[in-house]
């Protein structure tokens, strides 16, 4: 299962993406709750917080952040950040990193009229 949660307004300072303007806005709550789940997750030492990660992240791919998504797994545990991002190069990618390890699992290009 797939869960948006906050893009901590880290790298987007422009406004939205072009690609991105169609897309529903996000509920507060519904942003509130993927942060608290995270942060839950976090303090009890299941998963690395993002700031741990950003820096691996972008020594790997840089680029700007556009969003962060969270996968969980069966139990309902985080499993798996997935990042949105713009490449120098203007490719937008999506790249996996474990949420336990912060190991990145998979770098796929993005299909910018996809919403999942």
């Amino acid at each position: 299962m797939r869960i948006p949660i906050l893009a901590l307004v880290l790298l987007i300072a422009s406004g939205p993406a072009p690609w991105a303007q169609d897309r529903p806005a996000r509920d507060a709550s519904e942003i509130d709750a993927d942060s608290d789940l995270a942060l839950a997750a976090v303090a009890r030492g299941e998963i690395l917080p993002l700031s741990a990660l950003m820096p691996r992240l972008l020594a790997a791919h840089p680029g700007e952040v556009l969003d962060i998504e969270i996968d969980l797994d069966p139990a309902g545990r985080i499993e798996e950040y997935e990042f949105e991002m713009l490449t120098p190069e203007g490719r937008l990618i999506e790249v996996d990193m474990d949420a336990r390890t912060g190991e990145i699992t998979e770098v796929s290009d993005e299909d910018p009229e996809d919403d999942d």
